[in-house]
């Protein structure tokens, strides 16, 4: 019970903040808004102030601001002035980027707490432990070393890192270091295999990231900063390797990994559960921004080629195509989750 109450209030805030970036946006702008939504389906709250209604609903994945001027139907009702398809391209842009944006203020706020209390570790890619029986030590790699490259590819961060040592999927990795005298230098380093009791094989280099923490403000925003960033390229390799073929569609997940992975968590204290809630919120950013139909990115690309073209793409058709792309992420989201629920019972 608590891991489902922490669930729904983990993708609540998220959804909330999301938003409330489109809605105040529109709100700042004069759209006139007929509703703010936290949930999906059922309304079981509601609340009218001014113009708008607040209102909470029965499935707490998702949630919306319903503005005049945004969908086909036109209401006669609303000045045309406060209409959103009579407000200006830039002004349309901010309030479509507004919830992702959102969603990464969330994230560095969130990241900025926690290094403030808990205090913050370096995002560089210096590697904190090197095991002295495992593959990384015996070809030379140490402690305090800097890694530069993976594999040719920059490495900027520990996540970077991460990413490029999972990608391997067990292959021979080279390491292009700076030591801890100045000298760089290139380390070949093939993984230890090791079998799990479940029969799936997992490759070891025998390397851990640096866990020693800074305290203060500048550190503080320093991570905060850092970490937002790293996650959000770390999103955008994920995206790109989705479209070469590199990670599977079925190594997706939907809410019923994500509830997994908050039980999982949870166990693991608070300031697991305040980096969770700042890496699921940049992944959301992210996926809206995508130029698909039904994301804000999708409305965003039709904002786009309206500035282009010098006239808007016609509203019926525009919105036909969000339509589409809306039952098209419906199913994706369907087949993510048996794939979730299948992985449960595995």
């Amino acid at each position: 019970m608590i891991s489902l109450i922490l669930f729904i209030f983990i993708l609540g805030l998220i959804v909330l903040i999301h938003e409330f970036g489109h809605f105040l946006f529109a709100k700042l702008f004069g759209v006139y808004v007929y509703e703010f939504s936290i949930g999906m389906g059922k309304r079981l709250w509601f609340k009218k102030k001014g113009d708008t209604e607040y209102s909470i609903r029965a499935v707490p994945l998702g949630g919306y601001v319903s503005l005049a001027g945004e969908e086909i139907e036109d209401d006669k009702k609303i000045p045309k002035d406060k209409k959103l398809v009579a407000k200006p391209v830039w002004q349309r842009f901010l309030i479509m980027f507004a919830g992702a944006g959102f969603n990464f203020v969330l994230a560095l706020v969130l990241l900025f707490a926690s290094a403030l209390i808990f205090g913050s570790v370096s995002t560089k890619p210096i590697i904190g432990t090197v095991t002295e029986e495992y593959p990384a030590y015996k070809a030379g790699l140490r402690e305090g070393d800097l890694i530069l490259e993976i594999n040719n590819v920059k490495v900027k961060s520990w996540d970077a890192a991460m990413w490029e040592i999972q990608m391997s999927e067990g292959a021979e990795l080279e390491f292009y270091i700076k030591d801890s005298n100045g000298n760089n230098k290139t380390i070949s380093v093939t993984p230890l295999q090791e079998e799990n009791e479940d029969g799936t094989v997992t490759y070891k280099y025998g390397i851990g990231m640096n866990t020693k923490r800074d305290r203060g403000l500048i550190p503080s925003v320093t991570y905060a900063f850092n970490k937002t960033g790293s996650t959000f390229k770390l999103m955008g390799e994920t995206i790109k390797s989705l479209f070469t073929g590199e990670v599977g569609v079925s190594e997706l997940s939907g809410p019923v990994g994500i509830f997994t992975v908050v039980d999982q968590q949870k166990e693991a204290g608070i300031e697991n559960i305040i980096y969770l809630i700042a890496f699921l919120s940049v992944n959301v950013g992210v996926i809206n921004l995508l130029p698909f139909p039904a994301f804000d990115g999708g409305r965003i690309l039709f904002l786009i080629i309206e500035k282009i073209k010098g006239s808007p793409v016609s509203s019926k058709v525009e919105n036909t195509i969000h339509q589409i792309g809306f039952y098209l992420l419906l199913l994706l989201m369907l087949y993510v989750t048996c794939n979730d629920i299948f992985r449960l019972f595995k």
